[in-house]
């Protein structure tokens, strides 16, 4: 039997966070399984009515070996730490292109799904964050191409390559932290839409991404590896190409990376009681 007394009927009062620093991890894992939706809905959206599929995912990387290789190793002669150039600008570019693809997505994805922040309640970080799943798996597909590559080579990773894992944790953290922060000033802030592309061109020649780090002056590398990518392009690159990587430059870009990611989740929250308004 119903009751129309509004005083027995349930209901759910949303308050905005009480501190910046409040983070509800609680709620995050609670709506886990709408990430992983949210996720595959969005892999299924991308490849949907392509002719190549998946093959996009080693596309791009595929083509950016080549014209670097061309450009920058054949013309302009820039050193690649003795490693064949196919291979020093995959591996690189296999890092920058999770990066890049992962921030271009989740700096739009409020905009795109602004019809679903409108309609129901659930953690709004759920839609940029799940913009990760769909580049994740492109990174998986093209680090086939990789293997080939190594193994035409000869190239023989060394133990190092056990910290892979860890490196792509943190890059992974670093990528949200980015893609989190510039998709909550995206909403208020449109002019990110097209500030975004731009900062990502100059931001790769600003990576050890077409040239090696060692190009860096030694006094200045501290300098550099402020930019977080920088630490994690290295530090690919060095443990899937038997290297050993500069722990100081991967450790203050890993720094940045979190510290990054813990100020854009912190943002985020604090504009997301004004997002449905807005958008």
């Amino acid at each position: 039997m119903t009751t129309n007394n509004p005083e027995r009927q349930p209901f759910l009062v949303v308050e905005p966070p009480s501190h910046w620093l409040e983070m509800r991890l609680g709620e995050l894992w609670q709506y886990r399984d709408l990430l992983i939706t949210l996720a595959v809905r969005d892999i299924k959206v991308r490849y949907k009515q392509t002719v190549l599929g998946i093959a996009w995912a080693v596309i791009q990387p595929l083509a950016g070996m080549v014209i670097f290789t061309l450009v920058f190793a054949r013309m302009a002669k820039l050193p690649t730490d003795d490693i064949p150039a196919p291979v020093f600008y995959y591996a690189g570019l296999l890092a920058w292109t999770f990066f890049s693809q992962t921030v271009s997505g989740a700096s739009q994805s409020l905009i795109e799904g602004s019809r679903l922040i409108t309609k129901v309640y659930f953690p709004r970080i759920m839609i940029p964050a799940s913009a990760i799943g769909y580049t994740a798996l492109n990174m998986a597909i093209s680090a086939v191409l990789l293997l080939f590559l190594l193994i035409y080579y000869g190239i023989m990773p060394s133990v190092t390559v056990l910290l892979l894992p860890v490196l792509a944790l943190l890059l992974g953290m670093t990528s949200l932290g980015f893609g989190i922060l510039i998709a909550a000033l995206n909403v208020k802030y449109r002019d990110f839409r097209y500030v975004v592309p731009f900062l990502l061109q100059v931001w790769m020649f600003a990576t050890p991404v077409v040239y090696p780090a060692s190009m860096v002056p030694e006094k200045w590398r501290w300098l550099a590896s402020l930019n977080p990518m920088a630490g994690m392009v290295n530090g690919f690159r060095a443990c899937l190409l038997g290297k050993t990587p500069d722990w100081e430059v991967v450790s203050i870009s890993a720094a940045v990376g979190v510290i990054t990611l813990i100020l854009g989740v912190a943002y985020f929250r604090r504009a997301e009681d004004e997002m449905a308004d807005i958008l």
